[in-house]
């Protein structure tokens, strides 16, 4: 029998719990149909779940129908409870995304969606509520594809009698046998769009497979779309037939896996972990091994709601709880599954538990920690200083929950204080840390490589050390001293994140390193690079939409506005509006008050954690905070040395001066200028130059030669790399060039751009491609020249990319090249990649053009909405420029283009001859 764990999901009041009440029901499950406002649903067994009317608990139900046995698993709508949410989607095969067909796709549909993106989960798509009037499928389905995917198709009109079959004829061809033959074409139509090989087999046999349908939905190409009314067992039975006939059982291995997603106690007290096993079996006594620990599994229980039945053994795909494992964690992979990182929605407020008189914090954390274990994400903190629990929340209806579960399992009554912003720090660019640990007797140096990412990417470490600088014990043990803690940043104090760390060299003594050498070293050399490095404040931010009449519309933007959020009306029909955008939570977290008092209630806000952004009041953030970095005793900045048999302490800024090996970078340029180009063309491969990996190298590594001056200095938002990346705040929080920084300010910001493929081009133009051969920079400096010219003709911002992507462990940099500006990509990142992720993150906001004859970019830019040029019409175009130029001023007739070379100083056009000279003779 196949065997499937298959998640709900859904938006709060989308109607998730009544789909699970009518599946079960309808399946043979339950006798009987529970409901929410009855308070009988057989997953909503908890009394606050039944008090509320919400799912706060994640629970499961095992279901039968025909050959196929569903472990499904009820999940939380609400988005306080979102982490519980997404600890279950580790262990999904597929999921149901709910969706009310009244409301349309909402804020926290969205975010459902980018999860099981993330998580890479195909889903199936009911569109709840549809009895109600003002659902309209044609008008959902087109919502469906614009906001979600094009690959979401209806499935409604499909009638499976035989759901099981999938061998041979297609199930479908069977269904629409009958049918006009319009129909099914212009539902196999639909499919062939999506896939190449569903188009193909259309063509060919005139209808497609139901293994290919399987597979394009198991790869997340095509998402199944169903409609009807759960609360009347509308379309459910249709559902269940639609997942029966289109779901393909994983393939699971012989070896021993499992995956662990919750931690929960019975009415006993006894300790549950919830698990799926993913590989091999489970006998009860066996010996089961972890992250530090061994332990037998006395008990295997199946939950159906309340109820479980024990079992002896279980194979691989099924899900169950287990007793007799006191130190497992949700997320852990036993076997051979890899623990998971942490879950992208966490809290974002911390608030100080407020115990009653006569209760000691102190004898009453180990209690609260208890809880921690359940529910991971409140991750209780002890304040020494303050003597003080805190614990972290999602929001205000959590801290209801929280408050009631404390008084019914302790007895004790909390309350909680007003909640504060948890901020995070990361950087803007490159910078080599490093961290020396040598009292007497002792002896660790650790370099670490710390670039920023992309907004919501948290921290990646890895090692690029050779063995033979440093052991792989020690590159070992640097690796989990940098995971084992959660580092600060040096502007508030708050935890880092997206960034990579590095581990690119290290030294260790015959005699007198030991393991806490190391962590020492490791520590230090974080923030030894966090001082010297630009860091940039993020706040947290809400995405939201607001559901209110029309004329209050103008209020409403003008309020989310003044709180540095984004607003957009996405729907009006003439009496209410909807507006969805972004704002930080710190101003959107209580406005929903306000909301209720100017409409008179009839405002409905619904908001969902997006991410981290550049905070929107930075300046005033750290002068409330205060945090001096070099006053942190338990976080130093500086290093320890030894001489004459003993220890010294040098602060970050000059741990460099001391430094007992030679910095990384500085050993990365001086091999660049060892190495010519010539192999490269040989092998067909376009390097770029040697004097533009110096200028990054030197850019790189002499902009980290820090000094204490440096970093008193702190970048605003606006002035920051990372305010480009995050793409939130406020108008002026301008998207970058597909993550450089082009200085394209509010004040310098111009409306039309032309983006240039430069290999592309010089490849296109005869002039330029006979030069590529001998002499390939002179070919771009050739382009770069005409461009410049035709810059100050058109006055247009020009931005020209060049792959340098094959160069390893090249960064993005950006030059400016007289009136443009030049990239040259990082290691990985194509220019035809720079670009589309340029047009598509300044689309809305400029005019802009791309040059390139690349035919599959050209469809991709097409498709973004930008327009194009091919290197034919740039010629003509730029051509056509000069001649105009030359008509309006005789005075240049005759004379031959005044290239930039021509009007630069002596020294330095001395200093560009002298660089094309090196180039050629590499």
């Amino acid at each position: 029998m196949k065997k499937l764990a298959i998640g709900i999901l859904a938006h709060v009041d989308a109607g998730k719990t009544t789909l699970s009440e009518s599946i079960l029901y309808l399946s043979g499950k339950l006798g009987k149909q529970g409901r929410v406002d009855n308070k009988d649903a057989f997953l909503d067994n908890h009394d606050l779940e039944r008090a509320r009317g919400i799912t706060i608990f994640s629970k499961q139900a095992v279901f039968e129908i025909g050959d196929l046995q569903v472990t499904l698993l009820d999940t939380p709508g609400h988005a306080d409870f979102s982490a519980e949410m997404e600890r279950t989607l580790q262990v999904l095969d597929y999921a149901i995304l709910v969706i009310s067909g009244a409301d349309g796709v909402q804020s926290h549909t969205k975010t459902l969606w980018r999860l099981l993106e993330h998580y890479k989960i195909p889903a199936f798509l009911f569109i709840n509520k549809m009895d109600q009037q003002r659902a309209d499928r044609q008008t959902l389905m087109a919502e469906l594809k614009k906001m979600l995917d094009e690959g979401c198709i209806d499935f409604s009109d499909i009638v499976l009698e035989d759901a099981a079959e999938g061998a041979g004829i297609s199930v479908l061809d069977r269904v629409f046998s009958s049918a006009d033959q319009s129909e099914p074409d212009g539902f196999y139509d639909q499919l062939a769009m999506i896939d190449e090989i569903m188009l193909e087999s259309f063509l060919e046999n005139g209808y497609i497979e139901t293994a290919q349908i399987r597979t394009a939905i198991s790869h997340r190409r095509v998402f199944p779309c169903c409609f009807g009314s759960a609360l009347k067992n509308d379309g459910v039975w249709q559902l269940l037939q639609i997942i029966q006939a289109f779901s393909k059982e994983p393939n699971y291995f012989h070896e021993f896996g499992a995956r662990i997603f919750k931690i929960t106690r019975d009415d006993q007290g006894n300790r549950l972990t919830h698990l799926k096993l993913t590989g091999g079996d489970l006998k009860v006594k066996d010996l089961l091994t972890g992250d530090g620990w061994e332990e037998k599994v006395n008990q295997i229980r199946i939950y159906s709601g309340q109820k479980y039945e024990t079992v002896s053994t279980l194979e691989a795909g099924s899900i169950c709880a287990v007793t007799g494992l006191s130190q497992t964690r949700p997320g852990e992979g036993l076997g051979r599954e890899k623990t998971t990182s942490a879950p992208i929605l966490e809290p974002v407020l911390t608030y100080q538990m407020i115990l009653p008189e006569g209760c000691d914090p102190r004898g009453f954390l180990p209690k609260i920690r208890q809880m921690e274990e359940e529910v991971p994400e409140l991750h209780i903190v002890w304040n020494e200083p303050l003597q003080e629990i805190q614990a972290q929340i999602m929001g205000e209806v959590q801290i209801e929950i929280l408050q009631s579960t404390i008084e019914s399992r302790f007895g004790v009554v909390v309350s909680f204080g007003e909640g504060r912003i948890l901020y995070r720090e990361t950087i803007a660019g490159l910078v080599e840390g490093v961290g020396h640990f040598e009292p007497l007797r002792h002896y660790a140096e650790v370099h670490l490589l710390m670039e920023p990412r992309e907004q919501g990417s948290g921290l990646q470490f890895e090692s690029e050390c050779s063995e033979d600088l440093l052991a792989k014990n020690w590159q070992r043990l640097i690796l989990t001293h940098l995971q084992e803690k959660a580092h600060k940043g040096v502007l508030t104090g708050a935890p880092i994140t997206d960034m990579k760390i590095t581990l690119v060299s290290g030294k260790a003594h015959n005699k007198h390193t030991e393991g806490g050498d190391f962590r020492e070293a490791t520590y230090r050399a974080v923030r030894q690079g966090l001082m010297e490095a630009d860091s940039i404040l993020l706040e947290p931010y809400y995405s939201y939409q607001l559901e209110l009449p029309e004329r209050m519309v103008g209020r409403a933007m003008t309020d989310i506005e003044q709180m540095s959020g984004t607003s957009e009306i996405i729907a009006t029909n003439g009496e209410t509006a909807v507006l969805t955008g972004s704002a930080p939570v710190i101003r959107l977290r209580n406005y929903q008050k306000d909301v209720s008092s100017y409409t008179k209630g009839l405002g409905r806000l619904f908001c969902t954690l997006q991410g981290y952004g550049v905070c929107h009041n930075p300046e005033e953030v750290l002068d409330q905070i205060r945090y001096d970095p070099e006053n942190d005793l338990s976080n130093p900045t500086g290093s320890v040395f030894c001489a004459n048999g003993a220890g010294f302490l040098v602060e970050w800024f000059d741990v460099k001066e001391y430094m007992h090996l030679e910095s990384f970078l500085k050993q990365k340029q001086e091999a660049y200028a060892t190495v010519g180009s010539e192999a490269a063309v040989n092998k067909g491969e376009e390097w770029i130059g040697l004097d533009e990996i110096d200028r990054i190298m030197n850019r790189t590594f002499y902009a980290n030669q820090g000094r204490k001056s440096a970093w008193k200095r702190r970048k605003t938002a606006h002035e920051s790399y990372y305010e480009s990346v995050s793409g939130f705040g406020s108008e002026g929080n301008l998207q970058q060039a597909g993550g450089m920084g082009l200085g394209i300010g509010s004040s310098t910001r111009r409306d039309q751009y032309l983006l240039v493929d430069g290999y592309n081009i010089i490849h296109a133009w005869p002039e330029l491609k006979e030069l590529v051969d001998d002499n390939m920079a002179g070919a771009r400096m050739k382009l770069l020249d005409a461009l410049s010219n035709y810059q100050g003709i058109r006055n247009r911002e020009i931005i020209v990319v060049f792959d340098a992507y094959r160069v390893q462990r090249h960064y993005e940099d950006l030059i400016d090249y007289y009136n443009i500006h030049v990239v040259f990509t990082k290691e990985a990142q194509t220019a035809d990649q720079y670009i589309e992720k340029f047009a598509h993150d300044n689309k809305k906001k400029y005019d802009i053009t791309v040059a390139t004859s690349d035919g599959l970019q050209q469809l991709i830019i097409r498709g973004s909405g930008c327009a194009l040029l091919s290197a034919r019409e740039l010629k003509e175009e730029m051509d056509a420029a000069s001649e105009k130029l030359r008509q309006q001023h005789p005075e240049l007739q005759g004379k031959e283009p005044n290239y930039l070379i021509d009007a630069l100083s002596p020294d330095v056009k001395l200093q560009m001859e002298e660089l094309r000279t090196e180039e050629n003779d590499d």
